[in-house]
């Protein structure tokens, strides 16, 4: 099929194609060009816009990426005005996405471009939350590509995403996901893993708060708060255990076939007590869960800290929190896996799979705020309109 008539909608003056200055691909063209000059056929940014319009339309490896392009060599030769018709093969978008500065400086312009995204309120709330891409791991090993993204759950973005280095883990990467980042009257929450010391200070003297669940990698902490909640024994007639602040939430929610009822307790009294930073309320959070097809049921206990003091939290806002923290499984990690099948790849080479991964954070951010909710169908809709993709990669974000 001949899409040449196509390059006639495109924006264009005396000078060529148009690109506004906040687009896309403007922030493609500030990336770089790491090659030496000699042999150079393609302009750097120009592959890097072909792999993420490829990608709207539903190409998910360099294979099909490069077939997809070609089929459609006309309409970029005349819309782009090239001088070559042929247009890069497989191995020419492999060896663009292998490059580690490739991945890190497709981190970075994503970051920028998601940040000057409009809007009306990016809300207070952050996730922390790591993902390793499994297509990663070889065969008899356990170890892949593992990468730390801080995530807003109202808008479904990603503010940063760094690779976790194969020596470090997610306790060393998370000052670097938020270091710059602005924490002032925001909420960072995290699992138990990132229930440390310092990053809890470093959330509080950015102007932040956090919430973490707490488990046996505080053992101290994870004691002092069970000790709190446990049942005491009744005393003597005419004596009583003491006051307690004790507030409570509770929630019942049916899905996935079963029956699960959340309580969670909260409490300042330790807030003066304890050592740890920032603290002002710890919680214990219990679940309930009847299987229905089984008939059998599920109970769990998980105790955390926060540096929300009680007027600024209650038990309802915490359980809030704690059941939006993990929103980041279906409204990133799932969106990623499925949509953009990042775990069906087979790839051993972790600068691909995280170059790749930065441009899926890249169209989790785009496509809904360009009113795409449904992004397999936008998918669909972009390989049957490609105008309409290269538009929206040159076009001012609205």
């Amino acid at each position: 099929m001949d899409y040449s008539i196509l390059a006639e909608g495109m924006p264009h003056d005396a000078a060529g194609l148009v690109v506004d200055v906040h687009s896309v691909y403007a922030q493609l063209l500030e990336i770089p060009d790491p090659r030496q000059r000699r042999g150079c056929r393609y302009a750097w940014a120009f592959i890097l816009l072909l792999i993420v319009l490829a990608k709207l339309a539903g190409e998910d490896k360099p294979r099909g990426i490069a077939q997809w392009v070609r089929a459609r060599a006309a309409w970029l030769v005349k819309t782009f005005d090239l001088a070559r018709p042929d247009l890069p093969c497989a191995n020419t978008y492999r060896r663009t996405l292998s490059r580690p500065d490739t991945a890190e400086a497709l981190d970075a312009h994503v970051e920028r471009y998601l940040a000057q995204l409009p809007t009306s309120a990016l809300g207070r709330h952050i996730a922390l939350d790591g993902k390793t891409v499994r297509g990663t791991i070889p065969t008899g090993e356990s170890q892949g590509l593992h990468l730390l993204a801080a995530y807003v759950p109202a808008q479904g973005r990603v503010l940063r995403q760094v690779a976790v280095d194969g020596k470090e883990n997610e306790i060393s990467a998370a000052p670097r996901v938020l270091d710059g980042l602005d924490l002032q009257g925001k909420i960072v929450t995290g699992d138990a893993m990132l229930a440390q010391r310092s990053l809890s200070a470093q959330v509080v003297e950015a102007g932040g708060d956090y919430v973490w669940t707490v488990k046996d990698n505080q053992p101290s902490l994870r004691a002092d708060i069970a000790e709190l909640f446990a049942p005491t024994a009744p005393l003597a007639k005419g004596f009583n255990t003491g006051p307690t602040d004790f507030r409570q939430a509770r929630t019942t929610g049916t899905g996935h076939g079963r029956i699960e009822t959340r309580t969670l307790t909260a409490s300042s009294l330790l807030g003066g007590l304890h050592d740890w930073p920032g603290l002002a309320q710890v919680f214990r959070l219990e679940r309930n869960a009847r299987l229905l097809a089984r008939g059998t049921t599920r109970h769990e206990v998980v105790y955390g800290i926060t540096s929300l003091s009680a007027p600024a939290a209650s038990p309802a806002r915490l359980l809030d929190l704690v059941r939006q923290h993990w929103g980041i499984e279906n409204g990133l990690h799932y969106r990623r896996d499925v949509t953009f099948h990042e775990e069906a790849g087979r790839t051993k080479c972790w600068p691909l799979a995280h170059a790749l991964a930065a441009i899926h954070n890249l169209l989790l951010g785009l496509l809904p705020h360009a009113g795409h909710h449904d992004l397999a169908q936008a998918r669909r809709h972009f390989a049957a309109h490609p105008d309409d993709a290269l538009r929206l990669l040159l076009a001012r974000p609205g």
